[in-house]
C-alpha cells in the first residue's frame, strides 16, 4: 500500500473526474490521499471531498502564497477547525521567497500560528519551504525550544543543509515527483542521508507530474513512480520503501492511523 502524503484535490483540473482519479490511485496501490489546504476559507471544500471519499483525508491551514489574504486567522480558528474527525494536519504553511506573493513578515506570523496549532493540537504540521532555508532553519529551531510539535519538510527541493537541520529537530522529509527530474541528483543523493524512518513520498497533484509523466496533470496514482525512484537512490526494494513510508505516514498523521481501514 502506498499513501499520497500531499495533494490538492480541491483544485480545479480534478473538478470534472475525482472519482476517477481516486478509483486510478486505488488501481495503483495508492489507497490512502491526503488534500492539502492551501486556504482557511476552502475548508468546507476539503471537508466536503473527504466526507464524500473514504480515501481522502485533509488538512487545515494557509499556504504562504495566501498567507496576505489571511494574515487573522488565529490559533483558535486553526484548533477548532482540526477538530473534524477526518482532519488530520495543520498546513500547509510556511515561507517562499521565490514567489514572494506575501510580505515576508506576514507571511513568518502566520506560519508561526500554524506551529503553534500543531503544537497544541498534536497534529503534524505541513511545511512549505522554498528558497527561504535560512529563515526556515531559524524559525523551526526558535519554535521547538518553545514546545516539540510535529512537522515535515513536503516536496523537498532545498539545502543539504535545511534538511540536515529538519533532522536534527526530529523533522519528516517528503519527496515529489521532482525527485524524479533528470536534473535532480543533488536530490536523490541527499536520499541516502536521510533515514528511511523519516521519508515520505507525495505528489502536490496537480503539479510536478514524476518522470515518465512529467509535462501532464498529476494525479495520486503516480506516486508510485517518485516511489520506485526513491528505493532506487535510497538502495532498498520498491516493497519495502512502499512499507517504511507507508509507516512513516501513519506515524506522523496517527489521527488517520487511529481511523477504521
Amino acid at each position: 500500500m502506498l499513501i499520497d502524503s500531499h495533494c490538492h484535490l480541491d483544485f480545479p483540473e480534478f473538478a470534472a473526474e475525482l472519482p476517477a482519479v481516486i478509483s486510478r490511485a486505488k488501481a495503483a496501490g495508492v489507497e490512502r490521499m491526503i488534500t492539502i489546504s492551501t486556504r482557511v476559507a476552502k475548508y468546507d471544500v476539503y471537508r466536503a471531498i473527504a466526507e464524500a471519499h473514504e480515501e481522502v483525508w485533509f488538512s487545515v491551514g494557509t499556504h504562504p502564497h495566501q498567507a496576505h489574504e489571511e494574515p487573522d486567522v488565529s490559533v483558535e480558528q486553526l484548533v477548532g477547525l482540526s477538530s473534524h474527525p477526518r482532519c488530520v494536519a495543520i498546513g500547509e504553511a510556511g515561507l517562499d521567497y521565490h514567489y514572494d506573493k506575501s510580505p515576508r513578515d506576514v507571511a513568518e506570523t502566520v506560519f508561526r500560528r500554524h506551529i503553534e496549532a500543531a503544537r497544541r493540537t498534536g497534529l503534524p504540521l505541513v511545511i512549505h519551504s522554498r528558497d527561504a532555508d535560512e529563515d526556515m532553519a531559524r524559525i523551526l529551531r526558535d519554535e521547538m525550544g518553545k514546545g516539540a510539535f510535529t512537522a515535515l519538510l513536503h516536496c523537498f527541493t532545498s539545502s543539504r543543509d535545511l534538511a540536515m537541520a529538519g533532522l536534527d529537530l526530529g523533522l519528516y522529509v517528503s519527496f515529489s515527483g521532482v525527485l524524479t527530474f533528470k536534473n535532480s541528483q543533488e536530490l536523490r543523493d541527499l536520499v541516502r542521508d536521510i533515514p528511511l524512518d523519516r521519508l515520505l513520498v507525495e505528489t502536490d497533484a496537480p503539479f510536478l507530474a514524476p518522470v515518465p509523466h512529467r509535462g501532464k496533470r498529476n494525479e495520486p496514482s503516480f506516486v508510485a513512480e517518485t516511489a520506485r525512484v526513491l528505493a532506487e537512490a535510497k538502495g532498498v526494494s520498491f516493497s519495502e520503501i512502499t512499507e517504511k513510508t507507508t509507516g512513516n505516514v501513519l506515524k506522523i498523521f496517527s489521527k488517520m492511523a487511529a481511523a477504521p481501514a
